[in-house]
């Protein structure tokens, strides 16, 4: 850890990257946040709409957040989770184009909302910031990029374990029972992050229940066997997984 909190970079696993606020020095992180407004959103509310224009980036304090994009024959690709301290919003601001994706909260979610024009002068203003910001975006296309990459290897059913396995680790939270994810997350919204149909994951679903590797529920997941799930995907053990859910580490 650096001076201020900082953290560096690591681009290890699913959305397993250090937050943008995570990645500021302590002064940096309250001076950012002094220049917003905070806002709440109820779950399942959209928060960002893909294609209006920009107008602020978001900084997130509590809750979590998916980011999605839709085709033009109406499926759904689940694109990144986000949660507190990511910024979102911010690949509009600064170039001044329609919003790439729609951001829905997926639980309550706290943020503060930086107008545009503020936003980038304080980054004209702070050069670390700036940095840290660039730092993020690329971290953010070389996880998309590799994601992409080994899904492209792999068949539905790995992929889903693959995906399962990432959410246990970077969103798990043991129970007596096993591994339950702390994020709220449909199977249509996993089938978007696997590119397969809603009925494709929720046969994958049945499978791993009758293999009594997982339990589901709506919105809710608990995994059981962790080791069917890496056979599957074919990976050797998972090393460590933490004994809470890793949102409350940001």
């Amino acid at each position: 850890m650096t001076r201020g909190g900082a953290h560096p970079p690591d681009d290890s696993g699913l959305d397993d990257l250090v937050p943008f606020l995570a990645r500021l020095e302590s002064e940096d992180r309250s001076a950012l946040l002094a220049i917003g407004t905070t806002l709440s959103f109820a779950p399942r509310t959209v928060i960002l709409h893909k294609s209006e224009p920009s107008s602020h980036v978001l900084v997130l304090v509590d809750g979590w957040t998916k980011v999605t994009a839709s085709a033009a024959n109406g499926y759904e690709a689940l694109l990144a989770l986000r949660g507190p301290g990511d910024i979102i919003g911010e690949s509009a601001a600064l170039t001044g184009r329609p919003r790439s994706a729609t951001v829905t909260a997926l639980e309550a979610v706290r943020a503060v909302a930086v107008e545009c024009t503020r936003f980038r002068e304080f980054l004209h203003r702070s050069p670390a910031v700036s940095f840290a910001l660039l730092s993020l975006t690329a971290d953010r296309t070389r996880t998309a990029d590799r994601r992409r990459l080994e899904f492209a290897a792999m068949n539905v059913r790995e992929r889903l374990a693959v995906l399962l396995l990432d959410l246990a680790r970077t969103h798990g939270r043991r129970t007596p029972e096993g591994i339950e994810l702390a994020i709220p997350l449909s199977k249509q919204e996993l089938a978007g992050s696997v590119g397969a149909s809603r009925e494709m994951v929720q046969r994958l679903l049945k499978e791993l229940r009758d293999k009594e590797a997982v339990t589901t529920g709506r919105r809710a997941l608990l995994i059981r066997r962790p080791d069917v799930l890496r056979r599957i995907a074919g990976t050797t053990p998972v090393p460590h997984l933490p004994p809470q859910a890793r949102p409350g580490d940001s």
